[in-house]
């Protein structure tokens, strides 16, 4: 049984304040109805999202979860509705014309009971690696990617051309702390990255976010910068009042070793890089690793067992 969530103290009202208009009304879902209808345009770039009739898209038979949680789909279900598919699915396609999700069932499955007719996904063709890799960089380094969609690029390239955190900084031509940071953003709920995408919040405004635990309480903050038009340093002197200060985003990044980083990129591929790591300067720290499920922690069992250690 699903236990319900913890909500923020009664006393969060009273410091972010009541207000008259409905958030609701600020938001509209996510439709990427600026993107094509796959087909409709020859040739077709492969690096962006492009729209796909649902009916055209099946799960993919090697999909390794065989069951997934109802009450949770539900509930992502109900996001969607609410904020649209923030984060694409990608496919793969195929020679009967339709196409077969390569990550992204849940979202997929989840899109279905949404009522969605058109899914927006990324589409991997079958061609060489270099030019995918290529691809994808280029489409980075377009001035007007949303920090959702630089985020996710990021994790295309990791996931898709097997690049390190590492690898991918420097094609890129960025710090590896900033990748790590802009990755960061896809562990935010769905509202706060809806907001972020559109526009409503700052990357600023997130990385104070970040800092926040209760992803309950994360919501509950950036409806009040939404509603009220909170500067980053007004949602801090928010926290602030709350005792809730922020935790530095970047810095904690920062005074890590290198292979501090490849234990992170190791490990954390088995757990969705849910995974934190903090130390001190002395040298001493905690590793945080949190898992979705059984399955994950089987697999990186597995791994350590087939590596023998």
């Amino acid at each position: 049984m699903a236990q319900p969530k913890r909500g923020p103290g009664r006393g969060l009202s009273a410091i972010l304040g009541e207000s008259n208009i409905d958030v609701r009304d600020l938001r509209k879902p996510v439709g990427y109805i600026n993107k094509s209808i796959v087909d409709e345009k020859t040739p077709q770039d492969t690096s962006d999202i492009l729209r796909i009739p649902i009916d055209r898209i099946e799960p993919n038979p090697f999909q390794p979860r065989m069951s997934f949680d109802q009450e949770a789909l539900e509930e992502l279900a109900e996001s969607i509705r609410t904020f649209g598919l923030i984060q694409p699915v990608t496919v793969r396609r195929k020679a009967d014309g339709k196409y077969q999700i390569i990550s992204g069932e849940r979202r997929f499955r989840a899109c279905r009971l949404a009522g969605m007719d058109m899914i927006p996904a990324y589409i991997r063709d079958a061609n060489e690696q270099g030019m995918l890799e290529m691809a994808i960089v280029e489409n980075i380094q377009r001035e007007n990617l949303d920090p959702i969609e630089v985020a996710m690029s990021y994790r295309r390239l990791i996931e898709e051309c097997n690049l390190t955190q590492e690898q991918m900084a420097e094609r890129v031509g960025k710090k590896r702390v900033s990748v790590t940071n802009y990755l960061r953003l896809l562990k935010l709920p769905a509202k706060v990255q809806h907001d972020l995408k559109v526009g409503l919040l700052s990357v600023g405004h997130a990385k104070v976010l970040l800092g926040v635990e209760d992803p309950v309480l994360q919501e509950r903050l950036c409806d009040a910068v939404v509603k009220d038009g909170l500067s980053v340093r007004q949602l801090e002197e928010k926290l602030n009042r709350l005792g809730k200060e922020p935790k530095p985003a970047a810095p904690a990044q920062q005074d890590l070793p290198d292979s501090y980083y490849k234990v992170l990129e190791h490990i954390g591929k088995y757990f969705g890089n849910n995974i934190s790591l903090k130390r001190s300067a002395s040298g001493k720290g905690t590793m945080t690793i949190r898992f979705d499920s059984d399955g994950e922690m089987q697999a990186f069992l597995n791994a350590l067992e087939n590596a023998n250690l």
